[in-house]
């Protein structure tokens, strides 16, 4: 694990064109040109609603690395490190540590032409393994399949959208204790997000996310809208934050979110 975690800085510290899909959880159609690898780090921390005591609050540090195999297939790696913050009266209080592990494989089947009323369409596949401590709620103890398609159009004005939707056949939603824990599979997951480049260096957005299982009196159900954007720092890297409210005791009250996007050859 040590190995993997340097491995990730490494290529973090070489990377040098960003894209605007983070902050963002709503994904777009595009996948990394071949032979190249994209990367992704961010830090978000939580505000979690009441009903989720004895858990108060949760950072979440994530790195995820895209790598572009050709003929519009993307492979996906990504994992994170989760702070929990609980109440005094549960031990451990601030439990840290290795989160699930995501693999990933995304495919591009229709690019948008220009002229075009055709949207781009792609599918993407995960599976989660449970590499993170269940007893302490970093893991979810569970292997998730998740299936989804993304769509995405540009629109008039500089106007880009971006609708998602899908179905996990296994395992719940969760990252720590964000998300639908309930669940054993059968969940399904929606998002859209609309982000317009406001000039040559920001592009701002907005993108609403959720999730329901079958029997939403019994299971948790989780919605969660974000204001967020990019801003280009240089012509390979751009800065990107959001801010989150969400609805549901699967969705954090409160959130923040900054992270870094790079592309390298």
């Amino acid at each position: 694990m040590g190995r993997f975690v340097a491995a990730l800085v490494f290529t973090v510290c070489w990377t040098s064109v960003a894209r605007a899909q983070q902050p963002f959880y709503t994904d777009d159609a595009d996948v990394t040109a071949r032979g190249k690898v994209h990367v992704e780090v961010f830090d978000e921390y939580d505000w979690l609603p009441t009903s989720q005591m004895p858990h108060l609050q949760q950072n979440t540090f994530n790195m995820k690395v895209n790598y572009g195999l050709g003929n519009g297939l993307e492979l996906d790696l990504d994992g994170p490190v989760i702070t929990i913050v609980n109440d005094p009266s549960v031990v451990p209080q601030r439990p840290v540590g290795f989160g699930d592990l995501n693999f990933g494989l995304k495919y591009n089947f229709h690019e948008e032409q220009e002229g075009s009323s055709i949207p781009a369409f792609t599918i993407v596949s995960y599976i989660e393994l449970p590499t993170g401590e269940v007893s302490t709620g970093l893991g979810s103890g569970l292997v998730d399949v998740w299936v989804y398609g993304a769509m995405q159009k540009t629109l008039p004005r500089d106007f880009v959208v971006h609708l998602n939707g899908g179905y996990l056949f296994h395992g719940n939603t969760s990252t720590g204790t964000v998300g639908i824990t309930t669940a054993r599979g059968h969940v399904a997951t929606m998002g859209g997000s609309l982000v317009r480049k406001m000039n040559e260096t920001i592009t701002l957005g907005l993108d609403v996310t959720g999730a329901v299982t079958r029997n939403a009196a019994l299971e948790r159900e989780q919605f969660q809208v974000m204001f967020g954007g990019n801003y280009e720092i240089a012509k390979n890297l751009s800065l990107d934050a959001g801010v989150i409210a969400g609805h549901y005791t699967a969705s954090p009250t409160f959130g923040l979110q900054i992270g870094f996007s790079w592309d390298v050859p």
